[in-house]
């Protein structure tokens, strides 16, 4: 064989690997990229649903007060001459 198709092999099988290893590493980013957004979103999540949980009790409390401030007012109806 001619040194020029051992050398374009030898470039070929060079560059074949290359691309593997390309494309190994990009897929690896690509997933690691993926876990971490996973994560944040998770993160979010959890605090939409605390924050639904804050606003149901905010909610429970506003008619709580509502109830005791009607009541304080009929008491003090009952009071007044």
């Amino acid at each position: 064989m001619s040194d020029a198709v051992i050398v374009a092999i030898i470039g070929l099988a060079g560059s074949g690997a290359g691309a593997f290893g390309g494309i190994l590493i990009s897929s690896k980013l690509t997933q690691y990229r993926l876990e971490q957004l996973e994560k944040r979103v998770q993160a979010h999540n959890n605090l939409i649903e605390r924050t639904y949980k804050l606003e149901e009790r905010t909610e429970v409390q506003e008619e709580k007060i509502k109830v005791a401030n009607r009541r304080i007012s009929d008491l003090e109806n009952i009071n007044k001459p």
